[in-house]
């Protein structure tokens, strides 16, 4: 079947106009409604500056089809998860190319009760009915659009997730990047006891600070000066469209999200003992170690997020994490936010009466991790047969690319979804410079 560039396995993501267009998005509406027979599509758009031109094609299509569509602007993704079951709609679309270069743009697809819509579970048929030009009639009957502003229910929902009252007057660096968490973070601090001290908190499509990507190390400095200037408690980015968030300590260390994987875990299950906690395979020992002890259970998903989803529905897991910022919550439709993990450290500092440091060197100091570092090279998948060959004598696991596990180290090595990458992750017991002699050690390998 001929390949449309711009789907991927999670959702559709392009340069405009040469990828996604208009046009396109226009005809993604026509087949989203046939695809899902649905009546009534919510959807939402970023900052970007093609983001309202692709909105307003995809609405078209949706209408066209018969569909009504609700829009609820400008948003953040987990905007789109929250209002797609509380509208009580069929699906949802959200307009976004999250942490990409400001000349792509892209859409993210939910079913009914937001249930993700991946290339494996719904994207694939949309991209062959479009191929094959069975987009469905102009029906007679055509859908309206109705503009609805849901972000006070948004708000209201996340209550459910903290006690405001818990929450101690702490000072807070937010860096919402000039991208979508700005306006959700000055309702929240009508509600929050803590100072927020606000950096890049306005929403604009010229990205004049660069795109937020805060996995990306260049891209931290600005929190971590914030936290360093204005002694503050802990410093908290966000991506593009906020469907995760990365933490700083006082000190201004950037804190892996594998870390707080843990410390959410841990946290959760206190409160929950016996649930179900599902993870990622790229970075583990410390998840298990905490999930066992806490009394939960350990249930492991390929990365990226339809994955996670699928498996949290499976074994009813409250609560899901990606080492790569992702958090995903049963309460939340099992949809993953950038302002439930906020919200909870923010509850788990002042309950515990500690530093963020203090919550998680341990972990750090028991699995040092080197962080995903990735690589562009030409050929990903010989270089992987590669190092499946070198490392043969370890244990190995092909759940998602390939891990391999020795006594004292391991790794995981995968292809990228979305980019032409290779993504390392090297973890170690209790051992900082074995897991820097290993993490050069395949460096070595895959770069030269």
């Amino acid at each position: 079947m001929q390949k449309i560039p711009c789907f991927m396995a999670y959702d559709i993501r392009g340069k405009v106009p040469s990828e996604l267009n208009t046009e396109l998005a226009y005809k993604i509406g026509r087949t989203f409604t046939k695809y899902l027979k649905a009546k009534t599509i919510v959807i939402g758009h970023d900052i970007r500056a093609t983001s309202e031109e692709l909105s307003d094609a995809l609405a078209k299509g949706l209408n066209d089809s018969g569909a009504d569509v609700i829009d609820i602007g400008l948003c953040g993704t987990e905007m789109i998860y929250f209002a797609t079951p509380f509208l009580n709609a069929d699906g949802g679309v959200m307009i976004t190319a999250s942490h990409n270069p400001p000349e792509y743009n892209g859409l993210k697809f939910v079913g009914k009760g937001s249930i993700p819509i991946g290339y494996g579970s719904g994207l694939s048929e949309i991209e062959k009915m479009i191929v094959n030009d069975d987009i469905g009639y102009i029906s007679e009957q055509k859908g309206k659009i109705s503009k609805i502003d849901v972000m006070d229910d948004f708000i209201k929902n996340l209550l459910k997730f903290y006690d405001a009252s818990k929450i101690k007057p702490l000072k807070v660096v937010l860096n919402a990047g000039n991208g979508c968490a700005g306006p959700a973070l000055d309702k929240l601090e009508k509600l929050l006891p803590i100072k927020m001290i606000k950096v890049h908190h306005t929403p604009d499509s010229s990205f004049p600070n660069g795109v937020p990507n805060p996995l990306l190390p260049e891209k931290r400095k600005p929190t971590i000066d914030a936290i360093l200037e204005n002694n503050a408690d802990l410093g908290v980015a966000w991506d593009g469209d906020y469907d995760r968030c990365f933490f700083f300590d006082e000190r201004g260390n950037f804190i892996e999200g594998y870390y707080i994987v843990g410390l959410l875990a841990k946290s959760i299950l206190k409160k929950n003992p016996g649930e179900n906690i599902v993870h990622d395979p790229r970075l583990i020992w410390n998840t298990l170690d905490i999930v066992q002890n806490e009394g939960g259970i350990a249930v492991q998903s390929p990365s990226g997020h339809a994955f996670i989803k699928q498996k949290m529905r499976e074994v009813n897991a409250i609560y899901g994490g990606e080492m790569s910022a992702h958090h995903y919550f049963r309460d939340n439709s099992f949809s993953d936010s950038g302002m439930i993990p906020f919200l909870l450290v923010l509850q788990l500092i002042s309950d515990e009466n500690k530093k963020l440091s203090e919550l998680v060197n341990q972990m750090i100091e028991n699995y040092p991790c080197s962080g995903e570092i990735n690589s562009k090279i030409e050929n990903p998948a010989a270089k992987i047969e590669e190092i499946k060959k070198k490392y043969s004598d370890g244990e190995m696991d092909l759940i998602d690319g390939i891990s391999v596990k020795y006594d004292d180290w391991r790794f995981n090595i995968r292809m990228s979804n979305t980019e032409p990458l290779i993504r390392l992750n090297v973890e170690a017991r209790a051992n900082l410079e074995l897991m820097k002699e290993k993490t050069e050690e395949l460096l070595k390998i895959i770069r030269s």
